[in-house]
């Protein structure tokens, strides 16, 4: 693979989360990394201080958005957003696993009648959950087993993709083949702040690993220079990329 193939392809590894609570900053850092980021993430904190306007406005200058409102709900309902969601230009969505194989085939089902059809993925386990937390909520087996059993039942359901930690990409290309779209958060390049997340991976680990799309927030988002930071980790992706190829 040629290095300047490597580094265009890498641009689409990439969302940045625009986790922030205004307009201003969003589109404050919209510009600082329009150029060099193709995709971003509008997740709740800044959906709900801005609506669908941001959505829109972001698609209309050019960038994939990926819109993780992690629907969760009867199979109905979750139908009916999947629908909503899709006409703001949104490219990815999210569904909670936990909802079953019902209410992911509604969303499934939803998707596929639409003209410009949006991808769902397929949220798992939360990166901030570990087995301790799991146990809280009843669940008595690991972080990997139990994002394996929801990863089959959504792959299963319709499901084109899945938001899973890096700890279990590994294990779901090797249970679910190429054709899945694993997209990874709790990214942190060595040395950053952990922050809330528990189960975390470098760039580069992470690719090396399988993911097909990293999402960064903080490490990009609060840094100094967030263009400089972000084409940092576009290059320890690109890195990645050629070393699997070899």
């Amino acid at each position: 693979m040629r290095v300047d193939a490597t580094a265009s392809i890498a641009k689409d590894r990439l969302v940045v989360a625009l986790d922030v609570p205004t307009v201003a900053q969003a589109r404050e850092l919209a510009a600082q990394l329009r150029g060099n980021c193709r995709w971003v993430k509008v997740g709740l904190e800044l959906y709900l201080a801005t609506g669908n306007a941001m959505v829109e406005e972001l698609a209309a200058q050019g960038f994939s958005v990926f819109l993780d409102l992690k629907f969760h709900d009867i199979p109905n309902t979750v139908a009916g957003a999947v629908r909503s969601a899709a006409l703001m230009g949104a490219s990815l969505l999210t569904v909670h696993a936990a909802g079953g194989p019902a209410m992911l085939s509604a969303a499934a089902e939803a998707a596929a009648a639409l003209p410009n059809a949006p991808r769902l993925l397929a949220v798992t386990v939360l990166t901030s959950m570990d087995r301790t937390h799991l146990a809280a909520i009843g669940i008595e087996i690991s972080a990997a087993d139990q994002v394996l059993r929801l990863a089959r039942m959504a792959i299963a359901s319709g499901i084109q993709g899945l938001v899973c930690s890096a700890e279990e990409v590994r294990l779901l290309r090797q249970e679910l083949g190429e054709g899945a779209q694993l997209v990874v958060p709790g990214i942190r390049p060595a040395g950053a702040a952990v922050g809330d997340q528990k189960r975390i991976a470098t760039p580069a680990d992470a690719i090396r690993a399988g993911a097909s799309q990293l999402v960064v927030g903080r490490p990009i988002t609060q840094a100094a220079d967030p263009a400089k930071a972000a084409q940092s980790i576009l290059d320890e992706i690109a890195s990645a990329m050629l070393s699997n190829s070899m």
